[in-house]
């Protein structure tokens, strides 16, 4: 989702949010539970299943932080937030940490007084629409009513497009992923906008997902991933390194499959020992275990295992890995080192 249009008034509140909050990892030990704030629902990436249970690439993220830190992935409380609530649950402190497609951007990281952890998934805005318009460009879209979710500025960059192009369109507002998929299956909107994969993840929950198609513009550049208040670096550095020991885990063969055995001993691969605390003290560096990225990735799997498993090419959100590919395969996922 897209950058805040409430920046002024968040500000003071994050600030004092981060402030207040300047020990999270003892708040988390002491409750025995980490509090993520995620999507109200978004398949793929942050849905609870028929019996309630929460999964997806950014839930994966969520559980992987609680089993470094707390040793159980299970010890999450996930707390939904939509494109308006997720900031201020956020800096209140009613979330320890975000991890629900939130993008990157200078205003959210300087001006709201957030960190952003590192990027899990490069994105970008695109427009969905039924195949039966006969659309295939969104420069044919002038006229249109486009379904935009609030509280965040999908709106600029769809003003801006629309601008750029000459054309006009007619805003339709919704609060929530769920109101837009009513909505737009309702006929109440012509187009869906919102990041591509947001889009991808939508579709894939339709009766007949190929009657709908994805335009092939993307009109900006979104790059999703974790974030933490302000004010308190030591929790920063540790959910920014579980996401690297994520990635940094592919690149280096370490999967679900084989932690186990590859962590029971030092073998002869250095990054991989110091990875997974057979070797150094890189856990005592944060203050947690020495085995705290065994444990997470005992729990969720390496990067590209959680990105096939909840939205790669065999699932139905169907998702390339593209950019989000390691960069030893031409893509931007990238970890720095652990050493």
């Amino acid at each position: 989702m897209k950058k805040s249009v409430f920046f002024g008034a968040l500000a003071g509140a994050a600030l004092a949010g981060g402030v207040a909050s300047a020990a999270t990892l003892d708040d988390v030990k002491a409750r025995g539970k980490l509090n993520c704030g995620v999507t109200t629902g978004l398949v793929g990436f942050a849905a609870p299943d028929a019996n309630g249970n929460w999964e997806g690439f950014d839930v994966s993220v969520c559980r992987a932080v609680a089993a470094a830190v707390l040793g159980d992935a299970s010890a999450v409380e996930f707390v939904p937030t939509t494109g308006k609530t997720r900031f201020t649950a956020l800096a209140s402190g009613e979330v320890d940490m975000l991890a629900r497609n939130t993008t990157w951007t200078f205003s959210r990281d300087v001006d709201l007084k957030f960190e952003f952890v590192g990027v899990n998934y490069y994105d970008g805005q695109g427009f969905m629409v039924p195949k039966e318009l006969g659309v295939t460009s969104a420069k044919d879209l002038d006229g249109a009513t486009v379904c935009i979710q609030t509280g965040t500025t999908t709106e600029l960059n769809l003003a801006d497009f629309f601008r750029s192009n000459n054309i006009s369109y007619e805003p339709v507002p919704i609060e929530t992923n769920a109101e837009a998929q009513q909505q737009y299956l309702a006929g109440a909107c012509d187009v869906y906008t919102t990041d591509a994969s947001g889009l991808a993840a939508t579709r894939a929950t339709f009766e007949a997902p190929g009657d709908h198609v994805v335009l092939p513009e993307i009109v900006s550049k979104e790059p999703l991933g974790p974030l933490v208040r302000h004010g308190d670096n030591e929790w920063g550095d540790i959910v920014r390194w579980t996401l690297n020991a994520l990635i940094t885990a592919e690149e280096l063969g370490v999967t679900s499959a084989n932690v186990a055995e590859m962590g029971a001993a030092a073998g002869n691969n250095p990054e991989v020992n110091r990875l997974l605390g057979t070797e150094g003290n890189l856990g005592e560096m944060l203050g947690l275990e020495a085995d705290w990225a065994k444990t997470a990735l005992m729990a969720v799997g390496n990067y590209g295992e959680i990105f096939e498993t909840n939205i790669g090419e065999n699932t139905p959100i169907g998702l390339a890995r593209g950019l989000n590919a390691s960069y030893r395969d031409g893509g931007l996922i990238y970890s720095p080192p652990f050493r």
